[in-house]
């Protein structure tokens, strides 16, 4: 699995950092989500696809 966060789409609202939070952060300054690993393992395939289908704007990307 591979990610990514269109970084414009991001409105910051942050239910994939409560998702998956060893995988997405949020940054301090304005909430934009940013990946902690852009391939995370089998383990996190799960939450990554649950973050990713409740994302409001569609900002994350998983192939």
């Amino acid at each position: 699995m591979k990610l990514a966060v269109d970084q414009d789409k991001c409105c910051g609202a942050g239910a994939c950092v409560l998702s998956a939070p060893e995988v997405f952060d949020q940054r301090d300054e304005d909430g934009i989500v940013t990946l902690l690993t852009p391939e995370p393992g089998s383990e996190h395939h799960a939450a990554v696809r649950e973050a990713a289908a409740m994302c409001p704007t569609a900002a994350i990307d998983v192939r």
